[in-house]
């Protein structure tokens, strides 16, 4: 039986800890990354008897905005509740976190599945404390867990998407597109490696076109969005393989081995937890006023969709180059500021698309972290309209520019990477590729057009690239149809 009579259901449920400078309940730095094991504590974050959580506000107001870059609903009172689990991580025995009356709720968001807009539902996006964290090492043949109480209490928003997603690369674009929000906002780093943005998997299989739900399986562990495709690949032939073998489907949690490319199970889930959620009695609740909603409605950057939608506006762009060039922080505003200084907005798109791309892919980094500017992009595109330099060496001099951040001119003066445009030079030099190649002089005198290719190619390297190529093929022309 093939895997396509089946259809994957996915849903996640993502966590992003939001770029505040203090915790969520007390006035503790919240920037502990590298910092010693519980330095950035106090009695409250610590869950100590008898003190008392404050809100901050500008948690709330990041979650709003959140939420309304996700077309949430926002409803005139919210407030916060207890969660109560036992776990060594969770200093007080319970979570403040928010249960049915949280922040935002029914929203969407679209992503680009095969070449097209696909919508997936929003459920809520709701503000909770994240718990500390637990550091398991095995020593001298011993095993023993430490905790680290610095994360304790930095503000997490909890996004829940519907069961909206069919396949894993949705997911993955799901992920990426959820990242690059939050990152615009500058509500969070979004950082997956670092875990500032985590993500759990919810995933079930039905037959093709049925409606009852499978047995749903939570995968946990995912940090990239890389990662949360390979996992739901591999979960969905594991689960097809356990159908199709007459075996039955376990509710369970199962954790993403990267090493291995496999989940593992990791402890069975015969219903929901009971986690006696009850409102916080040490906290108001918070009232929504439309003015305080409509100032934060008015401080949102402008979102990936609506620069996508102005890019094919103003630039005249296809659907295609506008979603590439909005598809990472960063990248459109270097394209905006090249355009503004090249008005040539589909050649500048496609050199980012091409060459910028393709640095960043083999460098696996962001395009803040590179040296080059939007200056030199234009830079290089000027000495290519003037002659200066050919596409081909422009390229090697684009790769010199994002290691050593130098001006694209100084580079082609230092390397002497000029394009010889010299027609007694190349004249000479074209009389030697066609001595050189008499088969391929006839064949252009033939009207066999590859042939001229040839021949121009033959210059190019004997010129190391050199050469202008349309002179080149101008005295190819001429001294073949002369001869």
């Amino acid at each position: 039986m093939s895997t396509s009579v089946y259809e994957p259901v996915i849903g996640l449920e993502t966590h992003v800890q939001l770029e505040t400078k203090s915790k969520m309940f007390c006035a503790c730095s919240a920037a502990y990354a590298g910092a010693e094991p519980n330095t950035h504590v106090c009695p409250v974050c610590l869950g100590m008897p008898g003190v008392l959580p404050v809100i901050n506000r500008r948690a709330v107001e990041f979650t709003l905005l959140s939420g309304l870059a996700l077309n949430c609903e926002v409803p005139d009172a919210s407030k916060f509740d207890r969660k109560n689990y036992p776990y060594p991580d969770l200093l007080k025995g319970y979570q403040i976190s928010q249960y049915d009356l949280p922040f935002t709720v029914n929203g969407w968001l679209t992503i680009d599945v095969d070449g097209g807009p696909h919508r997936v539902g929003i459920i809520r996006a709701h503000l909770e404390e994240d718990t500390a964290k637990l550091i398991h090492k095995r020593e001298n043949g011993a095993s023993h867990t430490l905790m680290d109480a610095n994360r304790s209490g930095v503000p997490l928003l909890e996004i829940v998407s519907a069961p909206d997603i069919r396949s894993p690369t949705a997911a993955r674009a799901y992920v990426q597109k959820l990242r690059l929000i939050v990152q615009t906002l500058g509500v969070s780093t979004g950082n997956m490696e670092e875990g500032a943005l985590r993500c759990d998997v919810n995933i079930s299989i039905r037959p093709a076109g049925s409606e009852p739900l499978g047995v749903k399986v939570e995968i946990k562990n995912l940090n990239s969005a890389r990662s949360v495709q390979r996992a739901l690949e591999y979960e969905i032939d594991r689960q097809t393989r356990a159908i199709e073998g007459g075996q039955q489907v376990i509710q369970e949690t199962r954790g993403w081995d990267e090493d291995r490319g496999v989940t593992v199970s990791q402890r069975t889930k015969e219903q929901a937890h009971d986690y006696r959620y009850f409102p916080e009695p040490d906290l108001p609740p918070v009232f929504l006023s439309p003015d305080w909603i409509d100032g934060l409605r008015q401080q949102m950057a402008e979102l990936p969709d609506a620069r996508r939608e102005r890019y094919q506006r103003e630039f005249g762009l296809s659907h295609y180059d506008a979603v590439q060039l909005t598809s990472a922080l960063g990248v459109g505003t270097f394209f905006e500021q090249a355009v503004a200084l090249y008005a040539r907005p589909k050649v500048t798109a496609n050199w980012i698309q091409g060459e910028l791309f393709r640095v960043l892919r083999e460098r696996d980094t962001d395009i803040q972290e590179l040296p080059l500017t939007p200056e030199h992009l234009v830079e290089l595109l000027v000495l290519i309209d003037d002659g200066t330099i050919s596409q081909a060496i422009a390229k090697q001099v684009f790769d010199d520019v994002a290691t050593s951040g130098r001006s694209p001119r100084t580079i082609v003066a230092e390397r002497g990477l000029a394009q010889i445009s010299d027609a007694t030079e190349l004249e000479r030099m074209v009389a030697e590729a066609i001595a050189a190649n008499p088969q391929a002089a006839a064949d252009v005198r033939a009207g066999k057009a590859p042939a001229l290719g040839f021949l121009t190619g033959q210059v190019m390297k004997a010129t190391r690239g050199k050469a202008n190529p349309a002179v080149v093929n101008q005295i190819l022309k001429r001294l073949l149809d002369t001869a």
